[in-house]
């Protein structure tokens, strides 16, 4: 199983990955409170994501990159570790590497995980719901060994549609599948990552939350298709 990027093209994937849709189900305003898949894909042992924003077959590519699209991958080659923030809680410690961002919001409901971490108390299953959620892996969960907490994924890949907001998310990547740069080496394998799939992320391949800012959308279910991603 790989993701593997193809210059100023898609993502290929090859192993037969699962493919899935996932929505947010509001906890209150336009925050979330968990992912809930609604439809799986038929897929083949290889497939094409689209990573220029510009195809007509979501979240499959179907050649608009040629028209001129630049992919140029901008993210650092830094581990996870070199770029996080420690945030210490009494049992557990938060790590947080802003740069990876996809704008998800789990992590800003009620107070806050920046406050409850420091709180932690009776609070931590409610941390790890936030920080679980975060599909990007900007927050993770460590033990005072310094051992991350993490959900056990299976290995599969889930387009993500932020319907609080009318707008198309990332594309998830769980479960350590190996991402393959079009330079030819591979990205930390980590749990849990986002991809851009609006094509305008200055953290190319990584998500950085752009979608929100363009109001990027899946014609097929934003506009004038099936509404019931909207909630």
């Amino acid at each position: 199983m790989k993701i593997k990027i193809l210059k100023d093209g898609p993502y290929l994937i090859e192993g037969s990955i699962p493919l899935y849709r996932e929505i947010m189900v509001k906890y209150k305003m336009l925050i979330p409170e968990r992912w809930e898949k609604v439809e799986k894909f038929e897929t083949k042992e290889s497939y094409a994501l689209c990573r220029c924003g510009l195809s007509k077959n979501k979240p499959f590519c179907d050649g608009s990159h040629k028209k001129g699209f630049n992919g140029e991958e901008t993210a650092e080659d830094k581990p996870f570790n070199e770029i996080a923030k420690k945030f210490e809680g009494k049992n557990f410690d938060l790590l947080d590497a802003k740069p990876l961002c996809a704008s998800a919001r789990f992590c800003i409901k009620k107070e806050g995980v920046w406050e409850a971490i420091k709180k932690e108390e009776n609070e931590i299953e409610e941390i790890k719901q936030m920080v679980f959620n975060c599909p990007s892996g900007r927050l993770v969960l460590i033990d005072k060994n310094g051992n991350p907490v993490e959900p056990n994924f299976e290995k599969e890949i889930s387009i993500l549609e932020d319907n609080l907001t009318g707008v198309s998310s990332a594309i998830w990547v769980k479960g350590g599948i190996p991402i393959e740069s079009s330079k030819g080496f591979i990205y930390e394998i980590r749990n849990r990552v986002t991809l851009c799939r609006c094509g305008k992320s200055s953290n190319k391949p990584f998500c950085d939350g752009t979608h929100l800012k363009i109001k990027f959308q899946d014609e097929k279910y934003f506009s004038g298709g099936d509404k019931k991603w909207i909630i």
